[in-house]
């Protein structure tokens, strides 16, 4: 059975539905997806292995060649959850319109699959050198544990990974971290007529915000990345719950926040401060706090400047590498052994909304610019490759 063409491929992996969602009547399993692309690559004489992560969830580890080396074209196989009435047309159908592909998906980032299988097909007829592997995680939109996972198994996967995230064909090579994180307070209910028969815990709480804020100002101060659009880390408080009713003291309240770290803070340090800050407002205030995070954070991302893969990017694109402000599982790959970039046609400003989509212009640079990446680093050998 021949391989579908580019436009089929991509429709068929936008109609695959592989929501990631912390609300589990939304979330998904990814399956179909990785399992399109198996059938695929396998016709293309890949390797194709699915690791099962959690119920329902795998990743997909496709090689070519063998041995050390080699490039990773890696991505997420998940989607954001969507709102189809907000959407002019069926979210999981890939529509033609204003020279656009629009679809979930489409620019963050399923599509950039289709995108690498028709950059590959073009080069099977050559040697590979070095091995090609191509990756799809899933959960990335929630807890990464796709790639996590991976960092747990400890297998080396290449000596470069292209991440496909939407960055309008500029190379990314640093990030901000994430940690959402979550604070309780307990404290003791009562009759709002006298204080003193409880231990409010939105008062306690009204103390949290203050040292959050004032750690926020601190951090502002001390840290700063002119690279960043936004050149400090933020701390945004992002909901609060407390409380029942006028006319009793309030016994529990709860925070979620998220922190956005530089690369060089450490997120671990920072929790340690936040809770160190935290505990003498328990005691002033006789209430139990607690800090927990949300998902596990994670971290910040930088590439070298003058690495390999980024001076390559930069020669292929023509645009010197940016940083950005999302985060993406480029570090997960870094902890693995790889230099690692970010680097894919969509645009971030049209992801996760309504009518998402790819511009038809970016196909073909994406498909040349990887298939400079692949004979570069799969189908030279390793000792010219190290010289872009």
């Amino acid at each position: 059975m021949p391989l579908p063409s580019l436009k089929e491929q991509f429709a068929a992996l936008l109609a695959a539905p592989s929501v990631s969602s912390t609300q589990r009547e939304h979330d998904q399993s990814n399956l179909p997806v990785v399992e399109l692309l198996a059938g695929w690559l396998r016709d293309l004489g890949f390797d194709c292995e699915l690791q099962q992560v959690l119920p329902g969830k795998f990743n997909l580890l496709a090689s070519r060649g063998s041995g050390p080396g080699g490039l990773v074209l890696a991505g997420h196989s998940d989607t954001v959850p969507f709102d189809a009435p907000l959407w002019s047309s069926d979210p999981l159908r890939l529509r033609e319109a204003d020279d656009r592909w629009y679809g979930l998906g489409s620019c963050d980032m399923k599509g950039f699959f289709a995108l690498v299988i028709e950059a590959v097909r073009g080069l099977l007829d050559q040697p590979f050198q070095q091995p090609l592997l191509i990756l799809a995680t899933c959960d990335e939109e929630t807890s990464m544990s796709g790639a996590r996972a991976l960092v747990e198994a400890g297998r080396p996967l290449g000596r470069a990974a292209l991440i496909g995230e939407p960055t309008g064909l500029r190379p990314v090579r640093l990030h901000k971290g994430i940690l959402m994180e979550r604070i309780d307070i307990l404290g003791q209910s009562g009759h709002s007529s006298n204080p003193a028969y409880g231990h409010s815990a939105l008062e306690a709480m009204h103390s949290v915000l203050g040292e959050l804020i004032g750690l926020r100002r601190q951090w502002q101060k001390s840290f700063d990345n002119p690279l960043f659009d936004v050149p400090k880390p933020t701390l945004n408080l992002g909901c609060i719950h407390g409380g029942d009713n006028p006319n009793r003291i309030c016994g529990q309240c709860a925070l979620e926040f998220d922190l956005r770290p530089l690369p060089g803070m450490d997120s671990e340090q920072l929790r340690a401060t936040i809770r160190q800050r935290l505990l003498p407002i328990a005691e002033r205030h006789q209430v139990a706090i607690e800090l927990k995070p949300l998902y596990p954070g994670v971290p910040a991302f930088e590439q070298a400047a003058d690495s390999e893969l980024v001076r390559l990017a930069e020669r292929l694109t023509g645009h010197p590498a940016e940083a950005v402000a999302f985060a993406t599982e480029a570090p997960y790959f870094q902890q693995l052994g790889c230099q690692a970039l970010v680097l894919g046609p969509g645009d971030i400003a049209c992801a996760h909304q309504p009518d998402e989509y790819l511009d038809l212009a970016r196909i073909e640079p994406t498909v040349q610019l990887l298939r400079r990446m692949i004979e570069h680093y799969c189908l030279t050998p390793a000792e010219a490759a190290a010289h872009p």
